[in-house]
C-alpha cells in the first residue's frame, strides 16, 4: 500500500520559504505563557507574540544567509543574499550536481560541477564539457532564461514577502493547532527560544533569537519520519562584492549551444 505523504507538503513548503515565521500560519490554541529564566524580554510573551516578533525582524532585514535541506528533496541551498538582488553561494540538486552561484544585480555567474554537466549532457558530451570547463564560471545576465530561473532564489524581497503572506496547502477538515514555548537553547552559538506548533501529524519548530533583535534562526518541520530545516543567519551583513575574473569565465551560450546540439542529434 502506498505510503501517506500529505503532511510532507509542510516540509516542502518549509524548504522553499519562511512558512514557519508567518503570523497567520501560527494562529492557534496557544499554551499559557509563564516567565522563564533565560528567555530575556521574551519571558511573559505568548508563543504567538514571539513568532510575530521574529517575523517583524525577518522582513526588516537588509541581507541574510539561508541554508535549506530536507529528507523529502535532495535539493539544498546555501546562499547569502540582499534586497539589491546580489547573492553568492551554492545551489545543489543532490546527485544531479551543484553550482556555485554569484549574482550582482543582473549579472550572473555559475560554476557547475562534473555531475551537473553529466546530467545536462548525455554520454561523452557531458564528460567532455566537464573536463573543458572544469573550474570555470558560465556568465550571463538575468535576461537569459536559464540564469534567471537559477537565480530566483537570490530574491530576498520575494522571500520576505512569502514569509509575511504565506499560502497553506489545502487540507481536509480543521485539525487543531497548538502552540507552545520550549526551553531556551543554543543554536550555532546564539541563544534561542523555540516556539513549537503542532497540527495533525506535523510538528513545526521556530527558534527565535533571545538577545538583541528577535531574528528567526532555525525553522524545522517533521512529519511521517521526514524532516526539513531552514537555517537563517548573517543578518544585515553585506554580500561579498567579489566576482569571478574574466580569465575564469565563459559565456553562458556555450551551455545553450551544447544543449541545442544534443537536442538536435536526438531529434535526428
Amino acid at each position: 500500500m502506498a505510503r501517506k505523504r500529505r503532511p510532507t507538503t509542510a516540509i516542502t513548503a518549509l524548504t522553499c520559504g519562511a512558512a514557519l515565521v508567518a503570523g497567520p500560519a501560527w494562529m492557534g490554541a496557544a499554551a499559557a505563557a509563564s516567565p522563564a529564566d533565560g528567555e530575556g524580554d521574551l519571558a511573559g510573551k505568548t508563543p504567538q507574540q514571539v513568532s510575530d516578533a521574529s517575523l517583524h525582524a525577518l522582513v526588516g532585514a537588509k541581507s541574510l544567509r539561508i541554508r535549506t535541506q530536507s529528507t523529502v528533496d535532495p535539493g539544498r541551498l546555501d546562499l547569502t543574499l540582499d534586497r539589491a538582488g546580489n547573492c553568492t553561494g551554492t545551489v545543489s540538486k543532490g546527485s544531479y550536481g551543484h553550482v556555485d552561484l554569484v549574482k550582482r544585480g543582473k549579472q550572473v555567474w555559475m560554476k557547475p560541477d562534473t555531475a551537473f554537466w553529466k546530467t545536462q549532457l548525455p554520454g561523452k558530451e557531458g564528460d567532455a564539457a566537464a573536463r573543458k570547463y572544469q573550474g570555470r564560471y558560465l556568465h550571463g545576465t538575468t535576461d537569459d532564461p536559464f540564469l534567471q530561473s537559477l537565480s530566483t532564489a537570490c530574491d530576498l524581497t520575494a522571500f520576505q514577502k512569502a514569509a509575511a503572506n504565506p499560502t497553506s496547502p489545502p487540507s481536509s477538515g480543521h485539525p487543531t493547532t497548538h502552540l507552545s514555548k520550549g526551553k531556551p537553547t543554543v543554536q550555532e552559538g546564539t541563544r534561542v527560544l523555540p516556539v513549537i506548533k503542532k497540527t495533525g501529524g506535523v510538528i513545526q519548530t521556530l527558534y527565535v533569537t533571545i538577545d538583541g533583535k528577535h531574528y528567526p534562526r532555525k525553522l524545522t518541520a517533521e512529519a511521517n519520519h521526514e524532516t526539513g530545516t531552514v537555517l537563517l543567519s548573517n543578518y544585515d551583513k553585506p554580500v561579498s562584492a567579489k566576482t569571478p575574473p574574466p580569465g575564469k569565465t565563459v559565456d553562458i551560450s556555450v551551455l545553450e549551444e551544447r544543449l541545442q546540439g544534443t537536442q538536435g542529434s536526438q531529434a535526428a
